[in-house]
């Protein structure tokens, strides 16, 4: 055989033992929940297995240094494996992890953090903060479900997007989120079925708020008279209120129950700090509710504000960290990049009597290093960004260092980066980081971590 057939021929041989299902012991567990095997030197991550299992797998995807595996067979299962509680789950992507006993999945993500702080980072935190749990059920507040009419069924069908696919889950109830909607899918699906428009309704947003609970319908064609109709009935018989949106977030507008009546603002409650927070349907808030409240009161109490002290509060959305620490500091200055949640802050900070606080829009990703607010000397800081992290105001804050820092991430990665930027000599210290479970049965991380001048 010449040797060209001859090494098309191994790779053939290659690829097809590659189709065909392997066995190995599972390492370790990827962030995203994956579980890591050594096969030949090459790592595996296979989906839904955990470390210490001996597992049954088939490669579906090679990458250069990486592949990618599906499940076939738990061979030896580990012990803290459990039944999952979601009839769908492994088809639905609103969750990866309901496999993992609840108590385990926070013990790795913690370790993920402290993984990410000193691979990517090169810092450990000299304290490692007890991780902040709650409930593992029925507290995602805020999701977007995916709506689609399928013609096959002859039906709508309402819920998250299918793992790794762009279909719409059919499933009839949800377990992680809040009620009324956890239950309420197949409702819903039932109720758009019956539009005339339930073709022309790709999403809905949802926002629970302590005292209303807003469903937000994205509509590409306005619904006829008898459609608001069946949408009043079903709002008034399950405690919920529809929004219609035909466009951009400007264009929300709530569906008036049969009286004309419009429904009152979403709000939650800060009951430590004696503060209502107003919000939007569309606007960002922690998905857990319970959570939110024990990191404002981490946060704040890690951050240690003194009544005479000056504190800036970054990213800082509708006031949820910077109102309650206008309750403990001189003054506070919060700065987001979103004109319309500025607006919402600064309405928040008035209604709830607060005088000693104060908003600007500014754009943090790339700030202005001429502005006043950045060049003066502040006592403590806050950061809170999205997952992209916050490479400049690390820089910043380097090398203009506050008394401390505490830095609330939704990702390691970026974390980890920055503390590499914010520590060293003569800048801040890693003192604390620890992570709290704000996402139950998911990969997604909350976590904080606490900065101190050297």
């Amino acid at each position: 055989m010449r040797p060209g057939v001859e090494a098309c021929a191994i790779a053939k041989n290659m690829a097809k033992k590659q189709r065909e299902p392997e066995e190995a012991g599972i390492l370790g567990i990827t962030h995203d929940g994956r579980g890591i095997a050594d096969v030949s030197g090459k790592k595996v991550f296979v989906d839904g297995a955990l470390a210490g299992e001996q597992v049954r797998f088939l490669r579906v995807r090679r990458r250069k240094n990486f592949d990618e595996a599906r499940l076939e067979a738990v061979l030896e299962a580990s012990p803290d494996r459990v039944e999952p509680r979601c009839a769908v789950y492994g088809i639905c992507g609103g969750c990866s992890l309901q496999h993992l006993a609840a108590e385990r999945q926070i013990e790795a993500k913690q370790q993920v953090l402290l993984d990410n702080l000193e691979r990517i980072g090169g810092v450990a935190p000299v304290r490692v903060l007890e991780p902040l749990r709650g409930p593992a059920w029925r507290y995602r507040r805020r999701a977007r479900l995916g709506v689609r009419y399928v013609q096959g069924k002859g039906r709508v069908l309402v819920g998250f997007r299918e793992r790794f696919k762009p279909y719409v889950t059919d499933t009839g109830r949800c377990e992680v989120l809040a009620e009324p909607v956890g239950g309420l899918l197949g409702e819903l699906a039932e109720l758009i079925s019956g539009l005339s428009v339930r073709e022309q309704i790709p999403q809905i947003e949802v926002a629970v708020g302590d005292n209303l609970t807003a469903l937000v319908l994205r509509v590409l064609e306005t619904p006829s008279a008898e459609d608001e109709a069946r949408l009043r009935g079903f709002a008034a018989a399950n405690a919920v209120r529809f929004f219609l949106q035909t466009g951009g977030a400007e264009t929300v507008r709530a569906l008036p129950d049969a009286d004309g009546g419009l429904p009152e603002s979403l709000c939650y409650e800060l009951p430590e700090f004696d503060l209502a927070i107003r919000f939007r349907p569309l606007d960002f808030i922690q998905v857990n509710g319970a959570l939110n409240r024990a990191l404002v009161s981490r946060a704040v109490e890690l951050l240690g504000p003194e009544p005479e002290e000056r504190v800036l509060d970054l990213f800082c959305g509708i006031g949820n960290f910077t109102l309650p620490l206008a309750r403990r500091a001189g003054e506070v200055l919060g700065i987001e990049g979103s004109a319309d949640l500025v607006r919402r802050a600064e309405e928040n900070a008035v209604a709830n009597g607060l005088g000693n606080v104060a908003f600007l829009n500014r754009d943090l990703a790339e700030p202005d290093p001429g502005e006043d607010w950045l060049r003066s000397g502040w006592d403590r800081v806050l950061l809170d960004p999205a997952r992209p992290g916050a490479d400049a105001l690390a820089r910043h804050f380097a090398e203009k260092p506050p008394r401390r820092l505490v830095y609330v991430s939704c990702h390691p990665g970026t974390l980890a980066r920055d503390a590499a930027t914010l520590t060293g000599p003569g800048r801040l210290r890693l003192s604390a980081a620890g992570v709290l479970d704000m996402f139950p049965h998911t990969s997604h991380m909350e976590s904080v971590a606490v900065f101190d001048r050297i």
